[in-house]
């Protein structure tokens, strides 16, 4: 785009050439992240899978070679139903101040693919009628903070760890054990609940940045149903509270009945915009796990 007198600005994609600079754009648009968080995140980027035809990276806003806006965005595949679908992680964005005019150019190409589904995990609060004007609509109401060992615990249940590296585990699938041993690499702690009857029940969970939080607490990352995390979730309380841990958050839409615990509407809420409403206690392979709480 070119304004008729000095600035020429194009959008495109990032390149591995630009990391550095990106990270110092991102440095600079969010005063709380260290440019190591950054790079760390970006260099996970650089080596994980992502659908072929989709950005690595995601979008930037080029001013004479150097970046002055930026969109993250965090492309998977995934097995729905038997089928395959595309979720797009609409992870960090910025834009400098002298060229927020351009800003749309962004998410204008960012957001043109009709079968993929986009989504927003981290929305500001100020931004809740900008993403719906959008169209996106929420798809989590907020965060329920359970207290786990409070629930009653299962009969001979027991709690593995899996580590990264691990490629198989009884009673697991391959893409499950893959999931967890991927996000034990991302300093996740993935897990393996064995109720009596030798079934597995896999979870990923990660430690919550306090942000007014009493109590240390963990995230839940994944698991393949929010029933599964209801059934152990006094075996893996007792497992937490040897590590410190007292509280478990996960994404819902209201007071959750069969657990102890407070529910947040102001906090967790989510968007999406796309072909497929995501599932609750699905946030594997997104901007927490890829760039950090």
């Amino acid at each position: 785009m070119y304004d008729g007198v000095r600035t020429v600005i194009r959008c495109r994609e990032i390149g591995p050439a630009d990391l550095a600079a990106i990270a110092d754009l991102l440095t600079r648009g969010f005063a709380r992240r260290s440019r190591d968080y950054w790079m760390d995140g970006l260099r996970r980027a650089s080596v994980r899978e992502v659908p072929d035809g989709f950005p690595r990276f995601g979008y930037m806003l080029d001013h004479e070679g150097m970046p002055v806006g930026v969109l993250l965005l965090i492309y998977t595949e995934r097995d729905d139903d038997g089928g395959t679908s595309i979720r797009c992680n609409l992870s960090s964005w910025y834009v400098e101040p002298a060229f927020r005019n351009y800003a749309p150019m962004l998410t204008s190409v960012a957001q043109r693919h009709k079968r993929v589904t986009y989504v927003n995990i981290s929305p500001a609060f100020s931004t809740w009628r900008t993403i719906e004007a959008q169209g996106f609509r929420p798809c989590c109401g907020g965060l329920f903070f359970s207290f786990p060992t409070l629930s009653r615990p299962t009969r001979s249940m027991g709690v593995e760890v899996v580590q990264q590296g691990t490629h198989a585990v009884d009673g697991l699938s391959d893409a499950d054990v893959a999931l967890l041993a991927r996000h034990a690499g991302y300093g996740c702690l993935s897990l393996v609940c064995r109720a009596g009857d030798g079934r597995g029940y896999p979870f990923v969970l990660q430690p919550m940045r306090k942000r007014g939080i009493p109590v240390p607490a963990m995230r839940l990352i994944y698991c393949p149903d929010v029933a599964d995390y209801v059934a152990c979730a006094g075996a893996i309380g007792r497992f937490l509270l040897r590590r410190g841990r007292i509280l478990v958050a996960l994404d819902a839409n209201g007071r959750m009945k069969d657990l102890v615990g407070f529910y947040r509407g102001e906090r967790g809420r989510k968007y999406f915009k796309g072909p497929r409403c995501p599932r609750l206690a699905d946030l594997s392979d997104t901007e927490l796990v890829i760039y950090g709480p």
